[in-house]
């Protein structure tokens, strides 16, 4: 690359043919906001809100290790009226929580704290929401924005832009809340495909990063069962064990029938030689790479 050339994370990571599986962010609760002016480089963080609310929805978020995301409706939305706030939880036992309120005054969103302790509500359809964070990493928006208007046309009130979800390399970054579902590499015709799919409870490998309950390993073992054994619903598997040895990590799997009932896979982690990242950030990182040696049907 020329010193006049510009260089784009996203377009480095196809290149590089960076693996997707189990580069999801760990986690199970989400905080929405929406929030229709500028996003700052940092989303919620770098956001001019009364000092006492924003400290203590920070302080109830991070109790909870709940990551806070800025959205907003795809294209040009007035920045006057009411907006709107949500809590979303994956729970243990594969339930699906979600509680939404509304906010004009900075103070009106305290009332997400109580709703970090409430239950919140079942049989919602689930958020799409797509990474456009622009000012963080420019490949969210030169791909994220063109997936956020297809998806958007197909399914209006599902969908919403949001900040930062982690992997800029791998924009455009869809995330499905509360199921916790991460796919990568998106585009705008295989984002409507993807999540097509997933709506009909069959995620397939091709586009996923992972399920955030589980952690790398987990997730990179999940991914390589659905591309053996094809698309499956988000509980149709469950890790049931987890054993290392080092770099070596060997990931029990259960399946429902049709799907197998217990398949081992072996993953080995390594780190990646070290280069750019992302479009923003100048410094060499070394990305750790989770790659399945076998799978064994028990």
């Amino acid at each position: 690359m020329t010193a006049t050339e510009r260089f784009f994370c996203a377009d480095a990571a196809r290149t590089h043919g960076d693996p997707l599986a189990g580069t999801a962010p760990h986690g199970s609760v989400w905080i929405l906001i929406e929030y229709r002016g500028g996003w700052p480089p940092n989303g919620f963080d770098g956001l001019h809100l009364e000092p006492d609310t924003k400290r203590l929805l920070f302080s109830a978020a991070q109790a909870v290790r709940a990551r806070v995301l800025l959205i907003r409706r795809h294209g040009r939305h007035s920045l006057e009226g009411t907006r709107r706030w949500a809590v979303l939880r994956y729970e243990s036992s594969g339930a699906y929580r979600q509680q939404w309120g509304t906010w004009s005054r900075d103070e009106d969103l305290a009332e997400i704290v109580g709703a970090l302790g409430a239950p919140g509500e079942l049989g919602r359809p689930p958020v799409v929401l797509v990474c456009a964070h622009g000012q963080h990493d420019t490949c969210c928006a030169v791909r994220g924005r063109p997936a956020g208007r297809a998806l958007s046309e197909r399914w209006p009130d599902l969908v919403w832009e949001c900040t930062h979800v982690g992997g800029d390399r791998f924009a455009a970054n869809v995330v499905v809340a509360p199921d916790g579902v991460y796919y990568g590499g998106l585009d705008a015709r295989s984002s409507v495909a993807t999540v097509e799919e997933h709506l009909a409870d069959r995620i397939h490998a091709e586009y996923l990063r992972g399920y955030t309950d589980l952690f790398p390993p987990q997730q990179a073992a999940v991914a390589a069962v659905l591309e053996r054994f094809g698309a499956a619903g988000r509980h149709d598997y469950a890790v049931i064990g987890t054993s290392r040895d080092g770099d070596h990590w060997r990931v029990r799997i259960t399946g429902r029938p049709p799907r197998p009932t217990v398949v081992d896979v072996e993953v080995r982690s390594h780190r990646a030689p070290p280069r750019q990242l992302t479009c923003r950030g100048l410094s060499m990182s070394s990305a750790v790479v989770y790659e399945v040696t076998s799978i064994r049907v028990g």
